[in-house]
């Protein structure tokens, strides 16, 4: 204290701290000594584990860098998820907080989920859908890999839209499925294709984001539903109806779910809270009719038998409240305004890609021009803390072209400016090499 000139509550809180960290030893009524150093032990040799894990699958550094958190100050342009800003963060934690003080939250919870939070699920999905036909799972992604295990055999052949949500990819293959695309355009897949997969494949599977398809944001077409719903039949087969985006519609009136208008249970319907609401809201559910609603349930049951008790209570709290209604009202002005600062800032600084304006959803899909290589955009990008993410990822086999998928309900509209004119700068300083460059150089 003397030679440092400091007072005593200093220098215990610094005795504290040393003798948290090992380098001092406190010992009562005689002193403080410093602690016998420990020589660390040598690092051991894991290098085994890389024969016994065999080769890594190609899909997992993807699905990583989906839901990777990026440092505070990159510029986040591929972001899966709402900006905190338009998060209802209020509003959920006081339904959490009203869920977690009722007794009845804490007990043993059926693995099918609370009745309540299935009526409604049952009811957003319409059609002849009930509470009965519903299972609570958390989060979409859980729920994929519990229809392809459960619907499907390792082998089988699950056909998706091409471009689709590398998520579904990653969860078919790992499921030991084969992954046949089929050509989607701004109406959705096409029938005439989908018909014809089908019938060289003999799949019994096909999955479909009819609503703002992530990546590319297309809507299934009203002509072209009742032709997807008639090939489906006719190959016996059942649709995964992927209804992520149900609440983030931006422009006109928010078109009906397939399943709405399923007569002979050919849909699997999945809704998910996460990305509407918030990351932290894991509660999704899927619902199948018939024996196939039987199934579901048994795979899940392998899962993690049920959702948290507490989190189902606060999600059926949030959902019946006018806090949900509410939220949705403000999401639609927000995304509007986001999406159309990132569109005219592409305008702006790169009128060279062609990009589709979506009605809804959270993403922009812009096609680059030829020469651009996505890939090589992407890493240039991230040198200037700018994140986006390559388009060929999206596609199950070979890309129809150069894409990047561009989001505009992660980040603040400024920071949608500033990202796409970073991403423009950097196009500019490869642009000369690209130019340079000659055919074998």
């Amino acid at each position: 204290m003397a030679r440092l000139h400091a007072s005593p509550v200093t220098v215990q809180a610094a005795i504290a701290r040393l003798a948290g960290e090992g380098v001092l030893e406190v010992r009562p009524g005689r002193g403080s000594y410093v602690a016998a150093r420990v020589t660390a032990p040598g690092a051991p040799d894991l290098s085994w584990q890389t024969v016994a894990l065999g080769a890594r699958r190609p899909y997992e550094e993807l699905l990583s860098s989906l839901v990777s958190v990026p440092r505070a100050e990159v510029i986040q342009l591929s972001s899966g998820y709402l900006d905190p800003d338009l998060q209802p963060v209020d509003a959920l934690g006081a339904a959490m907080s009203r869920a977690a003080r009722r007794p009845t939250s804490w007990g043993r919870v059926q693995v099918e989920g609370r009745e309540e939070l299935r009526t409604w699920f049952a009811r957003e999905a319409g059609g002849a859908f009930r509470a009965g036909d519903m299972t609570v799972c958390t989060g979409a992604q859980p729920g994929l890999a519990t229809v392809f295990r459960g619907f499907c055999e390792p082998g089988d052949v699950v056909l998706v839209e091409a471009p689709t949500y590398i998520g579904a990819v990653a969860a078919a293959r790992d499921a030991g499925l084969r992954v046949v695309p089929v050509p989607a355009d701004s109406d959705g897949v096409r029938p005439d294709l989908l018909a014809a997969a089908f019938a060289r494949t003999g799949a019994r599977m096909f999955y479909c984001q009819p609503l703002y398809a992530n990546p590319h944001g297309a809507v299934l077409s009203a002509e072209r539903r009742p032709e997807v719903i008639a090939a489906v039949r006719k190959a016996g087969a059942f649709i995964i109806e992927d209804d992520w985006a149900r609440g983030l519609t931006v422009d006109g009136p928010e078109p009906p779910t397939l399943a709405s208008e399923d007569v002979d249970g050919h849909v699997v319907y999945l809704r998910s809270l996460t990305k509407v609401a918030a990351p932290g809201l894991r509660v999704a559910a899927i619902g199948a009719r018939g024996a196939a609603g039987i199934r579901l349930r048994t795979a899940r049951t392998l899962d993690d038998f049920y959702v948290a008790g507490p989190l189902q209570e606060a999600a059926i709290d949030f959902v019946t409240s006018p806090a949900w209604r509410r939220h949705l009202r403000n999401l639609r002005t927000n995304l509007r305004s986001r999406r159309d600062a990132l569109l005219g800032a592409l305008a702006t600084y790169l009128p060279d890609f062609t990009a589709q304006v979506p009605a809804g959803g959270l993403h922009v899909w812009a096609r680059l021009p030829e020469g651009v290589d996505d890939l090589e955009l992407t890493a240039s990008a991230a040198a200037r803390e700018v994140v986006v993410f390559p388009g060929r990822s999206w596609f199950a086999a070979e890309p129809s072209g150069s894409y990047l998928r561009l989001t505009y309900g992660g980040a603040p509209e400024h920071a949608l400016v500033e990202g796409i004119r970073r991403l423009a700068e950097v196009r500019a300083a490869s642009a000369p090499a690209a130019r340079g460059m000659l055919p074998g150089g």
